[in-house]
């Protein structure tokens, strides 16, 4: 028996939570959580040595619940095994058919860091999805339920902002609803909107095709919101988003995300403490927020993201807004972030109360996965959100063309596995190698690792130190 590659730990040492010298330890593979006594810690170590006196009874029992966890394995091929199974099953699990539709390029914000705002001429020209391609979308996806028989079908609608097209989103809905129920699969519909058009009609309209979360995107408190999200003539946004959220709260799960950088991180401990002292507070199903992701300017800020988007055409467009990232309607939750400013927004999320992400259980994302697709306004295929401002990595059509190029694309992201260059760092299995997206634009290979170790790192502390609460209060 050894050590599992997979085995992180946390000592606990601060004296408030009641377990000083204690040792958290987690194992991402099995997701298994313990708190163990340094003794049972150095024992773990001690595991695979060719000295030393056999185990006591004491130590027997402990190596079993170790090994039972998945602490300990027999060997660590048969754990790369293990491994490689486990991103196949992920890759060809058919259980749920995830759907994102891009409804619309268009936008009625301008915000400065992304390809679908008011940038020259391109948001009064982007693609606008018609009810014609609707249709075909409805006839793709139905073909899809018959040949996988999922028992759950996820349809995301995204953007652009989606609800400037909602003759779309409703169609959409209502027929694969109907398509859903006919075949006995559940269906979830969430909306990730910047808020603006967020009305009780519309979530009234879409709750019977069951509707199950809308996020919508706050990026920083008041002032700085105001600043990030203009309307296209300038106007802030932030009074509008606020009370439509007040007037649908309650209605449908709703999550807030936003999208920070170095001039407005600072701004979300008051947007933590205004969203508090809202009487829809206890409503928010999640807050959370991850970094803007920009192209590379001279002189850039500390800490910026240096992502380039990309039109059809190859001509950088700024930036591209993945208000999806954070859980909730979540498409994206592992995309490329600052550890630093994300561990300090997650604490002070939770301290007022507030479910958001751990900080660990992050991937692998839907990239990974061969039956979530989304579709793009004119019916292109991409493997994920991120890529959609790139008509060469399109994967496929729904009308069923044969392009060459599409082809090469998708064979491309059939054999993703930057996460086989990670070496033997436990955080694989909850991060695949990081953010291809940012991989493939930072690094010129979406297969090679895009690495946040210390994030992960980050969120195990607070994981165990909200464990170790936990257990403390429970023994009081």
């Amino acid at each position: 028996m050894r050590a599992s590659m997979f085995n992180v730990r946390v000592p606990l040492e601060e004296a408030e939570v009641g377990h000083a010298g204690d040792v958290f330890l987690m194992n991402t593979f099995t997701d298994a959580q313990l708190i163990v006594s340094s003794d049972v810690a150095e024992l773990l170590d001690r595991v695979g040595g060719q000295n030393g006196p056999p185990p006591t009874a004491e130590e027997s029992e402990a190596l079993a619940t170790l090994t039972e966890h998945g602490f300990l394995v027999s060997d660590r091929e048969g754990e790369r095994r293990k491994l490689e199974q486990y991103f196949r099953d992920i890759r060809e699990g058919h259980d749920q058919l995830r759907i994102t539709v891009l409804t619309t390029l268009q936008c009625n914000f301008a915000c400065d860091y992304c390809f679908q705002g008011d940038h020259g001429d391109y948001n009064k020209f982007a693609a606008k999805m018609t009810l014609d391609t609707a249709a075909r979308v409805v006839e793709w996806t139905t073909e899809r339920l018959d040949a996988l028989k999922p028992g759950s079908f996820v349809l995301t609608l995204f953007g652009g902002e989606p609800l400037l097209n909602l003759p779309v989103a409703y169609y959409l809905a209502e027929h694969l609803w109907t398509a859903a129920v006919e075949r006995g699969i559940r269906m979830h519909v969430n909306v990730i909107t910047n808020g603006l058009l967020l009305t009780p009609d519309v979530v009234d309209r879409l709750a019977p095709y069951g509707l199950n979360a809308v996020k919508v995107t706050l990026d920083g408190d008041h002032d700085t919101h105001n600043r990030m999200r203009p309307l296209r003539g300038g106007q802030g946004t932030f009074d509008k988003i606020i009370e439509n959220v007040r007037r649908v709260a309650g209605k449908c799960r709703i999550s807030i995300g936003g999208n920070f950088d170095e001039s407005s991180v600072e701004s979300y401990p008051a947007l933590l403490d205004f969203l508090r002292e809202q009487e829809f507070a206890d409503q928010l199903a999640r807050v959370a927020f991850k970094p803007v992701i920009r192209e590379p300017r001279p002189q850039q800020p500390k800490g910026m993201i240096p992502l380039t988007a990309v039109s059809t055409s190859g001509k950088p467009l700024n930036g591209t807004c993945m208000t999806s990232a954070g859980g909730g309607t979540s498409i994206c939750d592992n995309c490329n972030f600052l550890d630093e400013k994300m561990s300090f927004l997650r604490e002070e999320t939770k301290k007022r109360g507030f479910s958001t992400v751990d900080g660990v259980h992050m991937g692998p994302c839907e990239i990974h996965r061969q039956h979530a697709q989304t579709i793009g306004p004119d019916g292109a295929l991409y493997a994920c959100p991120g890529f959609t401002g790139d008509a060469k990595l399109s994967t496929g059509h729904i009308d069923g063309r044969q392009e060459s190029w599409r082809a090469e694309a998708a064979s491309r992201f059939e054999v993703l596995a930057a996460w086989k260059e990670c070496s033997d760092c436990a955080f694989i299995p909850v991060c695949a190698g990081g953010c291809s997206v940012a991989a493939h634009t930072e690094l010129g290979n979406m297969n090679r690792p895009n690495c946040h170790k210390s994030s992960f790192e980050a969120g195990v502390i607070s994981l165990a130190r909200d464990a170790a609460r936990r257990e403390a209060t429970a023994v009081n």
